[in-house]
C-alpha cells in the first residue's frame, strides 16, 4: 500500500523532526518505507540514517509504503501522514 504525502514540517525531516519521525515509524505494527516521489529507492522509515539521507525539506513530496493492505497498514500510513502534515513539531 502506498500513500503520497507532502512534508509540511517547517524545518523538514532534519535533526529532531527526523528522530521523532523514525520513532513513530518504529512504533508501527508493520514495516514502512519512505522515498521522495521523484526517486525510486525505498528507504527504511525506522532508520535515522535513511531518513536523514532522504533530505526531505518542507514541501517535499514523499511516498510512504507498507507491505500489505490490512488495517495495520492503513493505521501506519495514517499515523505517519499525520506526523508529516504538522507544520511545527512541539
Amino acid at each position: 500500500m502506498e500513500r503520497t504525502v507532502v512534508v509540511a514540517i517547517e524545518e523538514g525531516l532534519h535533526a529532531r523532526p527526523a528522530a521523532l519521525f523514525v520513532q513513530a515509524a518504529a512504533a508501527q505494527p508493520v514495516p514502512v518505507t519512505i522515498r521522495k516521489s521523484s526517486e525510486t529507492e525505498d528507504l527504511e522509515a525506522d532508520s535515522i540514517l535513511s531518513v536523514m539521507t532522504l533530505g526531505a525539506g518542507a514541501g517535499t513530496e514523499v511516498v510512504l509504503t507498507t507491505p500489505g493492505d490490512t488495517d495495520d497498514d492503513v493505521a501506519a500510513l495514517d499515523a505517519l501522514e499525520a506526523f508529516l502534515s504538522q507544520t511545527v513539531i512541539a
